[in-house]
């Protein structure tokens, strides 16, 4: 697995062609403490934009299917009994994750199974913890059914994050761990749960995804 994703290619040297441009020139037209501090400068925004797609392996060493991990990094900012309208349209669990820009942007299967649905919804940019922005923003859905239990996800765009990739399509097998998709600068991604699934995390909680057990499935769950 790389340790940069591929989400970041064309961007990264875009911006590293920009940044050893202005420094060359700085060099040449402002030699000595001027230059200096746009090297620095242009150094430490390469750095930034660099992290922001660095891509860690995160392997699950035993898949286990009645185990939900966490889809992405961040921190758990919602776990309530909602109305699920769009595909269960009936009571759920939600938890959501926050996923600042600091965090890993990757976005990873929480369990495997049949891709049973992918929808993308154009939408707002809301600020991601905004109570409307998991119906009102631009989003992603995805069901994974396995052995009759179904997982709703979403990937949700925010006030920097207007770029969400979502690699699934229906019918397609994924296996627990492997890449759902990205999205670009931070954002959430929300998960929605059977009734009576045995929560693992609080809220504030910091979740790492494919290393943080977030819930643990019932037996016959659907």
């Amino acid at each position: 697995m790389a340790l940069i994703h591929k989400e970041g290619y064309k961007l990264l040297l875009g911006a590293g062609l920009l940044l050893a441009l202005a420094t060359s020139l700085a060099w040449h037209f402002w030699p000595g403490l001027p230059a200096t501090l746009i090297s620095a400068g242009s150094g430490s925004i390469f750095l930034l934009i660099l992290q922001f797609f660095r891509n860690p392996p995160r392997r699950i060493s035993n898949p286990d299917d009645s185990l939900i991990y966490a889809p992405a990094d961040g921190k758990v900012v919602v776990i309530e009994e909602v109305e699920e309208p769009e595909y269960f349209q009936d009571k759920r669990l939600q938890i959501s994750i926050f996923m600042s820009p600091l965090n890993v942007h990757v976005n990873r299967n929480p369990l495997g199974g049949e891709v049973r649905y992918v929808r993308h919804h154009p939408g707002k940019y809301l600020v991601a913890w905004h109570p409307k922005s998991s119906t009102e923003n631009e989003r992603t859905t995805v069901v994974i059914a396995q052995q009759g239990q179904e997982v709703l996800l979403r990937q949700i765009a925010g006030a920097m994050a207007k770029r969400i990739r979502n690699y699934l399509t229906e019918g397609q097998h994924v296996a627990q761990g492997s890449e759902m998709g990205f999205i670009k600068f931070g954002s959430r991604v929300d998960v929605f749960l059977p009734l009576g699934t045995q929560i693992e995390v609080g809220i504030g909680q910091k979740v790492k995804g494919n290393q943080t057990v977030i819930a643990k499935l019932k037996e016959g769950q659907a």
